[in-house]
């Protein structure tokens, strides 16, 4: 029956635009299960797909951050050394620098050109990345936290340094680049731990993780995100890598 009207049509044209609506739905691209679920709480589309696409919620680096935090906190708990799980509490503010470092610039994010020629500002479009960093980062983070009952709220001293390095890390990126700046700052938090590893007593909980060092990644944070905030604007002038193709479609 469906031939039979195929052939009594006697508008070509019509008939042709008919198999080019179905082409086009049938290659229309399909939104995967994250991006579905996003759309669904209220996310804007184009806005749902940018997140989706990040490399940070693909199952590759989800497999990989789940499986380093679970060695990690058997680890804490079968060596039981001290009163804080001082390799847990180095690792995890880590994980969400990671993160970012990876979410941005042509080499690691495979929705990279479709990004930076999204009609977005270049700061909001960081902060839609970082969201998705720290959503994850921060929430795996918290889940491992609670593998370590027996260490008490101690086990929360990664957070105020999270914050501080992942702020740190976007706010030196307006100038030294997504890849650059993190690796900096990772480095720095690697020798600030390993110089209170040589000072510090065995058994004696390290300085970044005492009372006086969360307060000053406290406020390590707060003024990474105010310089954040004043360099906005370079995320759409400054010749960065995230930013190549922006300013070559504008010229």
């Amino acid at each position: 029956r469906c031939r039979a009207e195929l052939a009594a049509c006697s508008d070509p044209v019509a008939l042709d635009a008919g198999w080019e609506r179905l082409d086009a739905e049938l290659d229309a691209p399909r939104p995967g299960p994250v991006e579905a679920l996003l759309v669904r709480f209220g996310v804007a589309d184009h806005t749902a797909r940018l997140l989706a696409a990040a490399p940070v919620l693909r199952r590759s680096w989800l497999g990989a951050v789940v499986a380093v935090l679970a060695m990690t906190v058997a680890a804490a708990n079968a060596a039981r050394v001290g009163a804080t799980p001082t390799l847990f509490l180095a690792l995890a503010p880590l994980l969400p620098l990671a993160g970012v470092a990876v979410s941005y610039g042509p080499k690691l994010d495979p929705a990279y050109e479709m990004a930076v020629v999204s009609p977005l500002h270049g700061f909001r479009l960081l902060m839609i990345r970082t969201v998705a960093v720290l959503t994850v980062g921060l929430g795996l983070n918290g889940v491992a936290t609670l593998a370590l009952p027996s260490y008490g709220l101690r086990a929360l001293a990664w957070l105020l340094p999270a914050l501080a390095l992942t702020a740190s890390g976007l706010a030196l990126a307006s100038r030294l680049g997504p890849v650059l700046a993190p690796s900096l700052v990772a480095g720095t938090w690697v020798t600030v731990l390993a110089v209170a590893q040589a000072t510090t007593a065995s058994g004696t909980t390290l300085a970044p993780f005492t009372a006086a060092g969360q307060g000053v990644a406290g406020a390590v944070a707060v003024l990474a995100a105010a310089l954040l905030y004043l360099a906005r604007d370079r995320f759409d002038t400054s010749r960065l890598p995230f930013t190549d193709l922006t300013d070559r479609n504008a010229a």
